[in-house]
């Protein structure tokens, strides 16, 4: 996920650009029947869709806190993500000693520490439906990838890497059963955070509440034209446009937002939240070399506008 300072008018308003055009022909067909016909009950008052807009708003507003709620939720439970990915490195590597470069535990320590990162790459490519094993090649060996073949839901499988190695750690006297008790504490909260994720993603916004928010606000904006046409003549076109797109745009958030998981332009960083953390534990591990894996997104830079 990029993030870019300056979202075009283009982007913006492509999101709305059936609906501005059904509006502007719309618009325009009531102002020339109003202007060359002169038939009087065309208007109805202007307190009629006062009434509907306000209410309207109410709604929208209220839709819109609910969607930011969920998606304030998601980077919330990446926040913490991050917090216990650095807890895991940390633990790893104070609790263990190596007596020499290369033995067992050094090669038990950059196991945990790359699965982990592989963990956070793989929790983002499932939440989003993407291959959740793609790209992991750099951060596991053969027989890690041959493990997850076995499994449908790989970051599930990953944390089941690290409690066996953990339990092996126990046995082989790595760390002490207290260490491992803390250790596999930080395992259940991770497995916590990828709980509280998956709800989001398999929890639907209700889809009645939206459409009838959306049906509402068909019926307020055909006829607001009704109402300003008497006192604006032609220029209720640019009128009504700047209002259905005030609207438009709110609801259009809304949608977006309550998503997060979706890989839409408001979706929740996973993958530059991902690559922080693999910065973070390379650091610690005292390894600054980063694949080109994720680094590159397959060798093309995505063009996305949008900021967080």
């Amino acid at each position: 996920m990029l993030l870019k300072n300056n979202i075009p008018l283009r982007y913006i308003f492509g999101k709305i650009r059936n609906e501005l055009v059904f509006m502007l022909i719309y618009t325009t067909a009531i102002a020339i029947f109003h202007e060359y016909v002169h038939f009087t009950p065309i208007s109805i008052p202007l307190a009629v869709p006062a009434i509907l807009g306000t209410v309207i708003s109410l709604l929208l507003g209220f839709r819109s806190n609910q969607a930011y709620d969920r998606w304030w939720e998601a980077r919330h439970i990446w926040g913490a993500i991050v917090n216990d990915s650095r807890t895991l490195a940390r633990q790893v590597l104070t609790y263990t000693d190596v007596l020499y470069p290369g033995d067992e535990v050094q090669r038990f320590r950059e196991r945990m520490i790359r699965r982990q990162i592989a963990w956070c790459y793989s929790l983002g490519q499932t939440l989003r439906q993407k291959p959740p094993a793609a790209g992991l090649e750099p951060y596991l060996n053969v027989k890690e990838l041959q493990f997850l073949s076995h499994y449908d839901h790989v970051p599930g499988a990953l944390l089941e890497m690290h409690g066996r190695n953990l339990r092996e750690a126990q046995e082989e006297g790595w760390i002490n059963r207290y260490q491992q008790v803390e250790i596999d504490r930080t395992l259940t909260r991770l497995c916590d955070s990828m709980g509280k994720c998956e709800r989001i993603k398999n929890t639907v916004f209700p889809s009645t509440y939206s459409l009838y928010i959306h049906f509402s606000l068909l019926l307020f904006i055909c006829l607001l034209p009704f109402s300003l046409i008497e006192y604006f003549g032609f220029f209720e076109i640019p009128l009504v446009m700047a209002v259905s797109a005030c609207f438009l745009l709110i609801e259009k958030m809304a949608i977006h937002l309550q998503d997060p998981f979706e890989n839409k332009p408001t979706d929740t960083p996973m993958t530059t939240i991902a690559r922080n953390i693999e910065k973070n534990l390379r650091q610690m591990l005292r390894d600054q070399e980063l694949p080109q894996t994720h680094a590159e997104e397959g060798g093309k830079k995505q063009k996305v506008y949008y900021i967080m």
